[in-house]
């Protein structure tokens, strides 16, 4: 499969490091000088390439932008690309971050870029952290193994992107439309709390839309208050224990 990826952060590296090698074509782009990124690429065992030809002649277009850079975005970057080429997005909104964004009030995070990119989108990978992706991904088939959901309205696209995520270690679960994933977004039940695929479905069912933002903002505050950013470890303990104290 031809991937091309928008962004190499934390989970934007990860993806391309082990969809290379797994033996997928894969090119990246960021906004760092073409030097400099041909060294992130080659670290990645994938190519470098402008934003521009990074979505041409692919399969699948990952998106792993911070919340707020989707904006500045070309209009028309996505205008030339078929409509059978998967668009992933896995994008948080953060408002510390990124602002008040009066829109996501009525829709949800993913609705809102699939407005900003005029494209249907699969929303995955934004609700599993860092570490669980860079170590706890296991085979197919494994007792335990990790679940993520996956969000849209393209039943063929999840299927494909459901394959993308068992080559990087973890099963999935069917979280719905577009206008469901609020259920995954931060401060739910199934956001970065490395449930086994029962769990999840069930996370995903329990989620209280409403009270949703209150807890994401209480356990970033949390985090941000800390004297040094917690570990994974951390991180991940909270996000449970927030969760238990919301029951």
């Amino acid at each position: 499969m031809k991937i091309g990826i928008v962004g190499t952060g934390a989970i934007g590296s990860l993806l391309a490091k082990k969809l290379s090698k797994a033996g997928h074509s894969v090119k990246v782009t960021n906004t760092r000088a073409m030097p400099e990124l041909e060294k992130i690429a080659a670290d990645l065992g994938a190519n470098a390439a402008t934003l521009q030809d990074v979505v041409k002649d692919v399969d699948a277009i990952i998106f792993s932008m911070p919340f707020n850079a989707y904006k500045d975005l070309p209009k028309d970057l996505l205008k030339e690309v078929p409509q059978d080429v998967v668009v992933m997005d896995t994008s948080n909104y953060y408002p510390f971050r990124d602002g008040d964004i009066a829109e996501l009030e009525e829709i949800t995070e993913s609705e809102y870029i699939s407005g900003i990119l005029d494209r249907p989108l699969v929303k995955v990978f934004n609700n599993i952290l860092e570490g669980t992706l860079k170590h706890k991904g296991t085979a197919a088939g494994t007792e335990g193994r990790i679940a993520i959901s996956v969000a849209g309205d393209n039943e063929e696209h999840k299927k494909i992107v459901a394959q993308i995520v068992d080559i990087t270690g973890f099963d999935t679960v069917d979280g719905g439309t577009l206008a469901e994933s609020w259920r995954q977004q931060p401060g739910t039940p199934a956001y970065c709390t490395e449930l086994e695929e029962a769990e999840l479905k069930k996370a995903l069912e329990s989620a209280e839309k409403g009270k949703a933002p209150a807890i994401r903002d209480s356990i970033m505050d949390g985090l941000r208050s800390k004297d040094s950013w917690p570990t994974y470890e951390e991180i991940l303990a909270g996000n449970r224990l927030q969760q238990k104290g919301k029951n």
